[in-house]
């Protein structure tokens, strides 16, 4: 039941973290969000580890959560953030559902994709030409584009490594440092990027970004990590289903983010795909 509340949190919590983001980014900078954001959650995290007295993970360990804080949050988080300044978030949180795509290409080892999962990769790769392919005289802007193929890729790595090099530790005190080290990150990389303000802070910004902290960061990335060690990456992924959902209808009814016929085309393929690779015939994915 634990796993199954963790999974739903998740899909919903994550699929309005876009149009937060959306909000976030009118007064912060991509990385000013990142700093802000994660200092206040590590903060809460890890504070509420030591209130549990929960174990603290080894040495080895800790730099091991590190890299992970560093590729989800300092790295993926940040690169959707800034794909944000140029794509809808409807559109950012499509190109995210490849999170599972991507978890079974780096699975293939000891989970082999098969002839349904290939098909569900090269369907993939064909519902995201469909959604950037130029129409009417507008094109997908090329670095928003870039950044959101490599945000799934570098997520689903790190979390892939952290599943497999982290295995004590309380989880908010790990997922305190993994945040922590985003908080870092983002300190000393937004003065080198525009600084940590885009303009004036607004009340919707801040609460946004309050919002993201407390149920987007400390709420939904402990469900997440907790869920990573719970299932297995094929059944775990699923939660990429839901995510587009809530962000597209956050997006058309409360930013009038365009959302015509081909956006629920390529969303479709996009989903088709990611159901291809769930539901192929495997022996029930990574056990490490």
């Amino acid at each position: 039941m634990l796993a199954w509340l963790a999974y739903l949190t998740v899909a919903v919590v994550w699929g309005s973290t876009y149009f937060a983001i959306a909000l976030g980014l009118e007064s912060f900078t991509p990385y000013g969000m990142v700093a802000a954001r994660f200092s206040v959650a590590s903060l809460i995290a890890l504070g509420l580890g030591r209130l549990r007295r929960e174990a603290w993970p080894s040495a080895k360990e800790t730099g091991h959560l590190m890299i992970v804080g560093a590729l989800l949050l300092g790295g993926s988080n940040a690169l959707v953030s800034w794909a944000e300044l140029h794509l809808a978030s409807g559109l950012a949180a499509v190109l995210a559902a490849l999170v599972p795509l991507w978890l079974a290409v780096f699975s293939m080892a000891k989970d082999p994709l098969g002839p349904k999962g290939w098909a569900g990769i090269v369907l993939g790769i064909g519902g995201v030409a469909v959604l950037v392919w130029p129409s009417g005289g507008v094109r997908i802007h090329g670095g928003g584009l870039a950044a959101m193929v490599a945000a799934p890729l570098i997520w689903s790595w790190g979390t892939l490594h952290g599943k497999r090099f982290v295995h004590g530790g309380g989880l908010l005190t790990n997922v305190g440092i993994q945040m922590l080290t985003a908080a870092v990150i983002g300190l000393a990389v937004a003065p080198l990027t525009g600084g940590f303000l885009r303009g004036p802070i607004t009340h919707k910004a801040l609460g946004a970004v309050a919002y993201l902290a407390l149920f987007g960061s400390v709420l939904a990335f402990s469900a997440y990590i907790y869920l990573a060690k719970a299932w297995p990456p094929a059944k775990m992924g699923t939660y990429a289903y839901l995510n587009p959902l809530v962000a597209v209808l956050l997006g058309s009814l409360l930013l009038h983010e365009a959302f015509g016929l081909r956006e629920i085309l390529g969303m479709t393929i996009i989903l088709a795909a990611v159901a291809l690779v769930q539901l192929r015939s495997t022996t029930g994915g990574v056990t490490t």
